[in-house]
């Protein structure tokens, strides 16, 4: 007989976890486990990882979630491997072999010659398999079904490419990278400058905006330890800004701005603030030039 899990008493926690995401899950399914182990009300990720990709996922509990679209547009970095030879139809190993074409003989100059192609602002059209809609349905549902359709080319900035490894048959980069990016893309236009075919064998992301992986930050790892201990290893719930310019609210006002109601504030002028009573993160405040406190993302912690 199949016993059911237990039922577990949801709190409201709040923080930031950097998980390293392992290979073959979803990052949804990812995202509810750590949801679970921290038995949190409230949770979201930063920005999707493949199954077949692994790495950084920086994932919002509570009132982290408030912030987490900044993590969303950020910059990321990744280390791929792409194998040369043959194209697949998803663009990574999970896909059927699509074009086969003999690899050139590789050397060093003429793999770091075909890469400044890709470095700086560049056009990209996103692959069919991918989340991307088309009339309310994701991209990857008509691609299963066989259909292809066109999509539109769309920019995207290669800020760094940088060669680590290759051999006779794969090279292997660590690519820095503006939202929107697809690496499998990417891999399969770099294999073309090549005069061959390509696909990825491998991605590991390995920065999203500031946060860097912390390879020890496994589900497992987070399994192993206390309810305490794993309160812990949490960022505040501030932490995808807290490079934003920092404030502490006027005397008396903490619970006017709590309230979202406006106060004077002497302070230059900045567009988006954190603002603190004491210690306590309150939220995300404009000033105004008029030295105005305007509460923008109020914090409930």
């Amino acid at each position: 007989m199949k016993s059911s899990s237990p039922k577990i008493q949801r709190r409201h926690i709040s923080g930031v976890f950097l998980l390293n995401k392992p290979l073959g899950i979803s990052s949804n399914a990812a995202l509810q486990r750590v949801r679970w182990l921290y038995r949190a009300q409230k949770a979201g990720h930063t920005g999707a990882l493949d199954p077949l990709a692994s790495g950084l996922l920086p994932i919002c509990l509570g009132e982290a979630t408030k912030f987490s679209h900044y993590l969303l547009n950020s910059v990321k970095r990744y280390q791929t491997t792409v194998f040369l030879g043959h194209s697949t139809t998803t663009g990574d190993t999970e896909g059927e072999a699509l074009l086969e074409q003999a690899v050139p003989e590789l050397t060093e100059e003429k793999i770091l010659q075909a890469l400044q192609q890709f470095t700086g602002g560049i056009m990209q059209v996103p692959p069919m398999y991918s989340a991307l809609k088309k009339q309310g349905r994701p991209l990857y549902e008509l691609a299963r079904q066989g259909i292809e359709i066109e999509r539109e080319a769309r920019p995207v900035t290669i800020e760094a490419i940088q060669l680590l490894s290759f051999t006779a048959n794969s090279i292997t980069l660590d690519v820095t990278c503006s939202k929107g990016t697809y690496i499998r893309v990417l891999g399969e236009d770099i294999a073309k400058a090549l005069g061959t075919q390509g696909h990825l064998t491998y991605l590991h992301r390995i920065q999203t905006g500031h946060f860097a992986l912390i390879p020890s930050y496994t589900i497992e790892y987070l399994e192993s330890l206390s309810e305490a201990e794993r309160e812990a290893l949490l960022l505040p719930a501030y932490a995808p800004v807290e490079h934003f310019p920092k404030v502490q609210v006027p005397e008396g006002r903490a619970e006017y701005f709590s309230r979202g109601m406006e106060s004077n504030i002497e302070h230059e002028a900045a567009s988006e603030a954190l603002v603190f009573d004491g210690e306590k993160c309150l939220g995300l405040a404009e000033i105004t030039e008029r030295k105005r406190l305007v509460p923008k993302r109020v914090l409930n912690l």
